[in-house]
């Protein structure tokens, strides 16, 4: 096994805004699908990578604590402005890791949500 990470889901509240917001800070399209009643955006990712998806469900609600994923930044500096100019907020960062683990920052999403975004070295 080389990640334990399978698959995450972002619950949203608004599809299209969410997708809006993610798809102008990561600078790329997201895929539509849906099932069972639930709409997603697909992140863009390649089997056997990891994937995620927003997702839009009554049984799912966002929320501002809990869990934190963290998502890939090849260009941290420049998603966060991204993340303002999308509608969200930057709660703290950059920051620089120990160990040259990289640089993070920790964002709120257009829909509530508490993310963070990692830049490795």
């Amino acid at each position: 096994m080389d990640t334990i990470i399978n698959w995450f889901e972002i619950p949203v509240q608004d599809l299209e805004r969410a997708t809006a917001f993610y798809e102008a800070v990561f600078a790329t399209e997201f895929r539509r699908e849906s099932m069972s009643g639930m709409e997603m955006a697909i992140f863009p990712h390649t089997k056997p990578n990891p994937g995620g998806a927003l997702l839009k469900s009554d049984a799912f609600k966002p929320a501002a604590q809990g869990t934190v994923v963290y998502l890939h930044a090849p260009d941290l500096a420049a998603m966060l402005e991204r993340v303002v100019k999308a509608g969200g907020e930057c709660v703290f960062g950059p920051q620089e890791l120990p160990d040259d683990i990289g640089t993070f920052a920790l964002i709120v999403d257009s829909e509530g949500n508490r993310l963070g975004l990692h830049q490795p070295v």
